[in-house]
C-alpha cells in the first residue's frame, strides 16, 4: 500500500489532505454537505492511482539501433515502440530514455491520448563524437493521469548496445616489403624465394591424417610420406599500439593518444583490404590484448573485429614498454610486417622498441611529436628525445616518420611506405624529425 501511494504527485496529497480534513470536520460538526465535497477529494485520487496502477503493468517496450555500428561522427537512430496493451485508456506518458552523456543529454518524450490497444513509434538520432561501446537505455516511463494526481514510474529492462568506432582514413597504396610472409606449408611459384615450392610430398609427421599418406613416394623413399596440403602464404601484420599514459598527451578527443588509435584504426583497415591477416598489439597493464584478424572469412569480418577491439581503447597507467616484447613473443606472432604507433619514448625506451625488429621482415614506425599537442610549442629538451629515440629505431633498420599534431595521416603513411630502410647508424645519422628521410620511387 505504501508503494502505490508513492506514486501520488503533490496535488493528489493534498486533495487527500484537504478532502480528509473536510470530512473530519463535517462529522464534528454535522455538516453533510461538507461531507460529500470532503469525500469526493478523497475519491478523485484513490481512483486516479487506481487507474494508473492498472495501466502501467501492461505497458510494453522495445528497441532497435539501427546501424548498431558507426564510426565517430556518423549518425545512429533509435527506435522505440511502445505498446498499452490494457483494456483501459492510459493517462500521458512521459517516456525518458537512458543514455551516456559522452552521447548527448537524454531524450524526453510526451505521449498523450494513450488509449487501449495503443501502439506508438518514437525514434531519435544520435551524433556520437567520441568512440567506445555504449549501452543504450533502460527506457523510463512515467505514466500520469488526466488531473495530475498519480506519476508511477518503470524501468524496462531492454539495453541495446551502440558501438562507435574511430575514424578510418583511406590511405595510399603503397610498396610494402613482407608482403608474403605467414603461415601455410605452400606458396605460389612466382613468391617463392627459395626452398621446394614444387614439392607436393613431405615425410609424415605425427598427427597426420593416414589419408593424406602417399604410398608410391613411401615405397621408394623407404620411409612413410604423405601428401602436402595446399595452402596460399599469407601476409601477416602485426600492429603495436601504444596505450601508455606517460607516453601521450592532450585531453580527450582532441589527444595524441586518440590521434594514434585513429591511426592504427587506418592502417589496420588498409592492410585487411589488402589481404593482411592483422594483429593488434596492445598493453592493458594487468594483461595483453593480441588478436589476429584474419581476412579468410572475409575482409568486411576482419575490419569489424579490428575497428570493435580499437573503439574500446583506453589510456593505461600500468602499460610499460618492458611488457612489448612478451607481447610480440610466441610462435609467428612477431612474423611479416609491423607497424608501431608510439608516443614519447625515452631513449632506453627506444631500445626496447628496437630490438623487437628481429623476425619481422619490415618494421615501420609513426613516432608521434606529443609536444605538438599541448600548448608549450617547440620545447629543446623534448625535441633532443624525440631525435635521440627516432635515431635509435632507424639504427636498428626501422622505417620511422614523425607525426606532428594537424598533419594529415594519408599523406604521412605515403612517405614512410617510399622511405628506404636504414642499413645502419651512418643512416639513421640524418635529421630524425624529417618527415621523410630518403625516398624511392615505387618500383
Amino acid at each position: 500500500m505504501s508503494d502505490a501511494l508513492s506514486g501520488l504527485t503533490r496535488r493528489g496529497w493534498a486533495f487527500l489532505a484537504v478532502g480528509g480534513g473536510a470530512i473530519i470536520a463535517a462529522v464534528l460538526a454535522g455538516q453533510r454537505d461538507v461531507l460529500r465535497a470532503g469525500i469526493l477529494l478523497v475519491v478523485v485520487p484513490a481512483i486516479s492511482l487506481v487507474v494508473a496502477l492498472r495501466s502501467r503493468v501492461r505497458l510494453a517496450a522495445s528497441r532497435s539501433i539501427a546501424p548498431p555500428r558507426v564510426s565517430v561522427g556518423e549518425r545512429a537512430t533509435v527506435h522505440l515502440e511502445l505498446a498499452n496493451s490494457a483494456r483501459i485508456p492510459t493517462g500521458v506518458l512521459l517516456v525518458e530514455d537512458s543514455i551516456p552523456f559522452t552521447l548527448g543529454a537524454r531524450p524526453r518524450f510526451v505521449l498523450d491520448h494513450v488509449w487501449s490497444r495503443f501502439r506508438r513509434d518514437v525514434t531519435y538520432a544520435i551524433d556520437p563524437v567520441v568512440r567506445g561501446r555504449y549501452k543504450v537505455g533502460p527506457l523510463t516511463v512515467r505514466v500520469t493521469d488526466p488531473f495530475g494526481m498519480v506519476e508511477l514510474k518503470r524501468a524496462f529492462s531492454d539495453v541495446g548496445t551502440l558501438i562507435v568506432t574511430p575514424t578510418v582514413h583511406q590511405l595510399p597504396t603503397v610498396r610494402l616489403v613482407g608482403e608474403w610472409s605467414g603461415s601455410g606449408e605452400s606458396r605460389p611459384r612466382a613468391i617463392a624465394a627459395a626452398g621446394e615450392e614444387d614439392a607436393t610430398i613431405r615425410a609424415y609427421r605425427i598427427g597426420d591424417d593416414m589419408r593424406r599418406v602417399h604410398w608410391r613416394a613411401t615405397a621408394h623413399h623407404g620411409d612413410l610420406m604423405v601428401r602436402r596440403e595446399e595452402q596460399p602464404w599469407q601476409s601477416r601484420a602485426t600492429i603495436l599500439l601504444d596505450t601508455r599514459t606517460a607516453g601521450h598527451t592532450g585531453e580527450g578527443i582532441d589527444s595524441s593518444l586518440e590521434w594514434s588509435v585513429t591511426a592504427a584504426a587506418s592502417i589496420g583497415v588498409h592492410l585487411a583490404e589488402r589481404g593482411y591477416a592483422v594483429r593488434l598489439a596492445t598493453d592493458h597493464g594487468s594483461s595483453v590484448s593480441t588478436s589476429w584478424h584474419d581476412p579468410a572469412s572475409g575482409p568486411g569480418d576482419a575490419k569489424v573485429s579490428l575497428l570493435d577491439a580499437l573503439a574500446v581503447v583506453q589510456p593505461q597507467r600500468d602499460a610499460s614498454v618492458g611488457r612489448w616484447p612478451d607481447i610480440l613473443s610466441g610462435a609467428e606472432s612477431a612474423t611479416g610486417l609491423l607497424v608501431g604507433v608510439f608516443g614519447r619514448l625515452g631513449e632506453q625506451e627506444a631500445r626496447v622498441v628496437a630490438a623487437l625488429r628481429h623476425g619481422s621482415t619490415a618494421a615501420l614506425a609513426v613516432v608521434l611529436d606529443v609536444v605538438s599537442w599541448t600548448s608549450l610549442g617547440e620545447h629543446s629538451r623534448e625535441q633532443v628525445r624525440l631525435a635521440s629515440s627516432v635515431q635509435v629505431l632507424r639504427s636498428a633498420g626501422w622505417n620511422v616518420i614523425v607525426a606532428r599534431r594537424g598533419e594529415h595521416l594519408s599523406a604521412l603513411w605515403e612517405r614512410l611506405g617510399l622511405q628506404r630502410p636504414a642499413a645502419g647508424p651512418a643512416a639513421a645519422a640524418a635529421d630524425p624529425t624529417a618527415g621523410g628521410g630518403s625516398k624511392a620511387g615505387v618500383p
